[in-house]
């Protein structure tokens, strides 16, 4: 199965946890839960920060 980045649409996605990816063109995680995309900004901590919860990201 080839996954494409949701954001650029880009091949660079590679996994990071058991339903959790990573995209290397807009550096971005991202998953689905229940059919909705979810997606994360990585913070310099290293923790995630749900782009919905922060406007006018993307």
């Amino acid at each position: 199965m080839i996954l494409r980045c949701p954001v650029c649409r880009g091949l660079q996605v590679g996994k990071v946890g058991s339903d959790q990816f990573y995209c290397w063109n807009c550096f971005l995680e991202f998953n689905y839960a229940r059919g909705r995309l979810n997606l994360y900004e990585v913070g310099e901590d290293g923790s995630l920060i749900s782009m919905d919860e922060t406007p006018g990201l993307l």
